[in-house]
Formats: C-alpha cells, structure tokens, sequence
C-alpha cells in the first residue's frame, strides 16, 4: 500500500471549517500512473484511466476490481479523460461512459458488459477532455488541436466544431491558440461551455452563435483543473504561486486567490504544489472545493461555503496528483497520479 498522509489544520473555531478529511481505501495495484478518475452517477463504481492504456473500473466499497474495460500495454498511449453519461429520465441504457486517449480515439462504453459500444477516431489529434451537458445529449471534447467538438450522443455525429479564426467572413473570432486540457458544459445552460488550456486563456463559447463570447486571460490549465458551478468558476494552474483562483462568470474578473500553504508534512525547503486538477463537490451545491498536483505532490480540500478555508491535505505522496473527482452523494473524493495510486476519502463533520 502506497504510503501518505492527510493533514489537518489546527482547529479554530472562529476561522476554520468544521469538516475534516478521513481515508476510507487505498488501492495500488495499478501497474501505470493514473491519469483520470471519474464517479458512476450512483457512486458505487470509480473509473479510472491509466497511463498504459487501461480503463479499469473499481468498487467503491472496498476497491476490489469490478471490471477491466481495456487492457494496458507498453505501447499504448494514455487514457486521458473519462465521463459517465448523466443517467435522467429518458436513459433507456445506464451505465455508460466516454474515454479520451492521446491516439485521439473517443469511445463509448458499456460499463457492466464491457462492451465498446462506439468509437470516435482521429489520428491526427490526441484528445485531453470530456464533458456532457446535463441531459447527457450532446458530449464535448477538446484537446491538441486546440478546437472543441460538441457531439450529438444518440446519434454520436459531429454537431459543432469550436474554434477561433476568420471561416468566411472578415471577423476574426477568438479561441484557443494551443492544446485544451479542460472543457465543462455549464450547469443548466447547455448552450454554454467553459474551455482552458496552454494558452493561458479561459474561453466562455456560446452554441447558439458557434463561437467564444468573452474570455479573461491568466489561469495556465494544463489538467482537468477547470469547473464551474452557478456563477463561480474555479481554475487550477500549473505555476508556483496563485495556482487556485475563483472567477466571476458574469464579468470574467477574478474575485479570489485560494492560498495554497504546503502542508507542515512536507520537507521546510519543498517546492509549490503546482495544480493538474480543481473540481466543485458535487453533493452541497458547490460546497467544497478539491484541487492537487505535482512540486509539493499534494491535493486539498477546500470548505467554498466558509471562505475557502482548509478542509485537510493529502501528502506525503512520492509522485504528483493528475485528477481528482468528486462523488455525486456522500461527499467522497477520489485521487489518483503519478505513484499509480488511487485513494478515495471521506469529507465528515468534525464533531
């Protein structure tokens, strides 16, 4: 079992959130790094892509494999995203999910079957980011070739492509200028999707008009470390300082820095934990707030409804922190990285 810690800060009553961070499973018999982690609606299940290729899907509970979807191999490229289809009223097949590999392949699977049930592919793009609207009809992907692709999920055909340049007429739309590490639908809007990358932009695109309709500059995105939930959007840079920022969705300006302070674990002289991963909880209305990454090899998690104050830090781990995900119900978290770990904790009251 791969060794860390969780660090808690001294409680205060006066500033400090009233929650805690307890470890529940440890699983690490993955043979690559992990690259991505992602809930089943019910969250019983975690999905996880690997660095070698492999998707394999786990028991909640107690981290037994339930399903190995697609075998690793040396040779293989990453799986690079994973995204289970909103289950609502009208799903008439549950259980479904998307991954994104470096090969550029986009595939529909059929968690308890195993089957691949469809497959998207372009050689010449390698894809980093996926994300459904609410009602799991259109699904998003962006990646190398610095355009977003939003796809009609019944019919799994191509419905806009996203990106900036001059097209037909004499307007140059903005967009992105390199790879697209992260893309969100926003939440009761799926007209509206949110995108970052290497470019250091964040671009906010509206469907009805095909193209990005404001943006605001700064955040360095180089993971799934964007997320939006109301009118808050939070992103996650790989850089050394200012690496997790809250932004107004109205007016694209920042509102709040998160300090990141590395944890009393790690060594005096230890580098910024630079940010691969940021994510809203999910359960509470945008509650909590999880972020980690690679320098300080640490993840934390955030109480959003208490200023932002420090739930508890993940450390001491011997590689950096690629994604993090959290559960629709029960406030569990999942990390997973470089150490080919995946840990799953609790967020619990401290009482």
């Amino acid at each position: 079992m791969a060794d860390f810690s969780v660090d808690h800060p001294i409680y205060n009553e006066a500033n400090q959130s009233q929650y805690k961070l307890l470890p529940k499973i440890t699983i690490s018999d993955n043979k690559s790094e992990i690259f991505c982690v992602k809930f089943s609606p019910d969250g019983k299940f975690l999905a996880a892509g690997c660095g070698d290729g492999a998707i394999r899907v786990f028991n909640v509970n107690n981290g037994t494999i339930a399903y190995n979807l697609q075998g690793g191999s040396n040779i293989a490229l990453p799986t690079t995203a994973i995204k289970f289809r909103p289950v609502t009223a009208t799903t008439r097949t549950k259980n479904v999910f998307i991954s994104a590999n470096a090969a550029g392949s986009v595939q529909h699977w059929h968690m308890t079957s195993g089957k691949c049930l469809h497959s998207i592919e372009d050689e010449n793009n390698q894809v980093y980011a996926l994300d459904y609207n609410d009602e799991g009809t259109n699904f998003v992907t962006g990646g190398k070739d610095k355009a977003l692709r939003v796809y009609d999920e019944a019919t799994k055909t191509l419905i806009s492509t996203l990106c900036g340049g001059m097209y037909f007429t004499n307007k140059e739309t903005a967009g992105h200028s390199n790879r697209i590490f992260s893309c969100k639908f926003k939440p009761g809007d799926a007209n509206i999707i949110i995108s970052g990358g290497w470019d250091n932009t964040v671009q906010i695109w509206d469907l009805r008009v095909g193209e990005s309709v404001k943006s605001f500059y700064g955040p360095h995105i180089c993971g799934d470390s964007l997320d939006i939930f109301e009118n808050d959007i939070v992103t996650g840079s790989w850089r050394p300082d200012k690496q997790l920022e809250i932004w107004d969705f109205a007016t694209c300006k920042k509102v709040a820095d998160i300090p990141w302070t590395v944890s009393q674990f790690n060594q005096t002289n230890s580098p910024a934990c630079m940010l691969y991963a940021a994510q809203f909880s999910k359960e509470g209305k945008g509650k909590f707030i999880a972020a980690g990454g690679s320098g300080a090899n640490e993840a934390k998690v955030f109480d959003h409804s208490n200023n932002n104050t420090v739930v508890g830090t993940v450390t001491g781990l011997s590689r950096g922190i690629f994604t993090i995900d959290f559960s629709a119900e029960n406030n569990k978290i999942a990390i997973g990285g470089g150490d080919s770990s995946i840990r799953i904790l609790d967020i619990v009251s401290r009482e």
